[in-house]
């Protein structure tokens, strides 16, 4: 009775490398580090709690330390193996870096380390938490680290190892400890049951496992715990949710059952019960995300690892089969997503259960709604019912817009006139008249402008007529005027012919081509920055911009220039009758061709031959409104084009 009782986990500690759980790979490299006599000056040991880290540096310690040593058997039997299982050694020398932080402490540490070991081969300083110490601290270490006296060793433990300085990791052996599996942890507590006479279900030990998250040391004082509920049953997986304050299997079935089914009242009937029994909020919501968390699982994983990712049975793996039947991936993520903005919700609020019950009745209704299936029937009736609206068992098309039905009438009478000038057309008989819309795609080529067009006003005469008659209750809505069709060559060409300077027009044509033009935006890729200058600082762009709004008839247009870029299209404007604006301006009968290179350079060497005559002849170069006096159009466009003048 006096005897102090020790716990489990630290009376199961492991004192040699192969009573080491799991940790195969450092397991191995330390022995091979011993035996091939190749041992560092420092070693960095990290990974989460639980796994070993500190029981290894002992280990290895010990193993450094034994009298029969340097072995990778320690004999557990010599003062140095003793005084280390007890913690008491004189070489070995454990430090807390949580609670000895300031650099004063890593000076006293710099201080003993020139001495030489006492009893054994190797000073060794084991350091639990390395990632506590102050940037201080660690310089203070550094170059102790990177080249400490002989025989004297530093591990280092952490489970931060980002917080731990890149000079103090390059300068150690790296050796990264993973979290223990289930199946290990299984064995390894059903070894310490049969030790200790703990009656335990296997079910119970996998719900150890599962709640230590990889770590040993948990799962062992875990088991401890639950060690003082031994009786004449065994300790069951349901006396482990008592303990831990979990919720059953069949709890959480019953309730997801009620969601998933979109039953919002029995959701609740069944929460009343649990939350009755003692659960918080936020736990119930946490232990409902694991379920759901199962559900996905289950639903996209092969069985093979079904059960090392649940760590349930075989027959709750076959419930939750049987559960998933009716349940898309989409919808399971969705009430884990929703699951967990609910308990975020309940854990910043001050009315934790009304949270929960609103999260239960949300998620009770969201299923409902989601399926995949149910979506895309929607859509096909949302998209069939569109395209027609039925109103007394008669489809109801509506009109074409007289705008752009004159727009096509017309369009298709200058195709028919450009291509009479190629091809004759034979005549062909009168047709009778028809109503124009704008499916059609032929006009009987024998019809002059006026009928067609006499046609199109009564057809939408009629068309107008007959929807007052009817009886829909609505009108067809209201008819932007169209912009001109045609491809952007069509286009380019139809608004440099808008621009009312044959100068600036030349000099789009020469050095500037077309990115986008619409009656939205309007964008004019300029080949060199010189000409780019002129056209942002000049008028020149409030002429591009004021045939822009002929072209498109309207006002205010966007018109952006800007210079040329790799990745755009040249676009040459096609040969087409230039536009006529609205208000039609008197124009000579023979408009002069656009200038190329050769009459810009032309034009240029006449401007040399006028200077020089100009300093002979100073009358002839009398200013004139349009230009200068007694020279050519070619002229006068170089000068507007380059800002030029002539010098007296």
């Amino acid at each position: 009775m006096n005897e102090k009782y020790i716990p489990l986990y630290r009376k199961y500690r492991p004192q040699k490398l192969e009573e080491i759980v799991g940790q195969s790979h450092i397991k191995k490299a330390l022995k091979n580090a011993i035996e091939m006599n190749r041992i560092s000056h420092a070693y960095l040991f990290t990974g989460p709690r639980g796994t070993g880290k500190t029981s290894t540096a002992r280990i290895f310690a010990k193993s450094l330390n034994c009298e029969k040593g340097p072995t990778i058997n320690p004999c557990n039997e010599c003062s140095n193996c003793i005084d280390i299982t007890n913690s008491v050694p004189m070489d070995v020398i454990e430090i807390d870096a949580a609670s000895n932080r300031k650099v004063e402490d890593a000076q006293n540490i710099l201080e003993k380390v020139m001495y030489a070991p006492v009893n054994s081969k190797y000073k060794i300083y084991i350091i639990d938490e390395v990632h506590m110490l102050s940037n201080t601290a660690f310089n203070a270490l550094l170059k102790t680290l990177e080249e400490p006296p002989e025989n004297v060793i530093f591990i280092l433990a952490t489970t931060e190892v980002h917080k731990v300085l890149d000079t103090i990791k390059s300068r150690c052996q790296r050796f990264d400890f993973r979290r223990i599996t289930t199946d290990d942890i299984v064995k390894h507590l059903r070894y310490i049951s049969e030790q200790e006479k703990i009656n335990i279900t296997d079910d119970a030990l996998y719900t150890i496992a599962k709640n230590s998250a990889g770590g040993m040391r948990d799962s062992i004082a875990l088991l401890d715990q639950l060690s003082i509920l031994d009786g004449e049953e065994a300790i069951s997986t349901e006396d482990i949710n008592n303990l831990l304050g979990r919720i059953s299997f069949d709890k959480l079935k019953a309730i997801s059952a009620e969601i998933v089914n979109s039953n919002p009242q029995g959701a609740i009937e069944i929460l009343e019960d649990i939350y009755n029994s003692g659960n918080e909020p936020a736990q119930i919501l946490n232990n409902l995300l694991d379920y759901f968390k199962n559900l996905l699982i289950v639903k996209n994983c092969r069985a093979e690892i079904i059960f090392e990712l649940t760590q349930l049975n075989e027959i709750q793996i076959k419930e939750l089969s049987e559960q998933v039947k009716n349940l898309e991936t989409h919808q399971i993520t969705s009430l884990i997503e929703k699951t967990e903005n609910y308990i975020k919700e309940v854990k910043t609020t001050n009315n934790p259960r009304l949270w929960l019950e609103v999260g239960v009745i949300d998620l009770a209704n969201l299923t409902e709604n989601t399926k995949l299936a149910d979506l895309q029937n929607r859509l096909i009736k949302l998209e069939s019912g569109a395209a027609v609206v039925t109103s007394n068992s008669n489809n109801y098309t509506t009109p074409p817009s007289p705008v752009s039905t004159m727009h096509k009438i017309k369009e298709q009478i200058m195709a028919q006139q450009k291509g009479s000038e190629t091809k004759k057309v034979e005549p062909q008989p009168e047709a009778k008249p028809e109503t124009v819309t704008s499916e059609q795609k032929n006009v009987p080529v024998t019809k002059p402008v006026e009928a067609i067009i006499a046609e199109t006003k009564n057809s939408t005469a009629k068309v107008a007529e007959s929807s007052k008659d009817d009886d829909l209750g609505f009108s067809p809505m209201p008819v932007a005027k169209p912009a001109p069709k045609g491809d952007i060559s069509d286009l380019w060409g139809q608004l440099l012919s808008a621009i009312t300077s044959k100068p600036t027009e030349a000099l789009l044509k020469q050095w500037g081509y077309p990115v986008k033009i619409s009656s939205e935006e309007t964008v004019i890729a300029i080949k060199t920055e010189i000409f780019l200058n002129k056209f942002n600082s000049g008028d020149k762009k409030t002429m591009v911009v004021n045939a822009v709004n002929t072209l498109f008839s309207q006002e205010n247009s966007n018109v952006i220039i800007r210079l040329a870029q790799p990745n755009d299209v040249v676009v040459k404007p096609a040969p087409s009758k230039p536009m006529q604006p609205k208000k039609l301006v008197p124009v000579a009968e023979s408009q002069p061709e656009y200038p190329d290179e050769e009459d810009v350079e032309q034009a240029k060497q006449d401007v040399k031959e006028t200077e020089k005559s100009s300093k002979e002849n100073p009358s002839q170069s009398q200013k004139h409104p349009t230009g200068i006096l007694g020279h050519s159009d070619q002229v006068n466009m170089v000068m507007d084009l380059f800002d030029g003048k002539i010098i007296e």
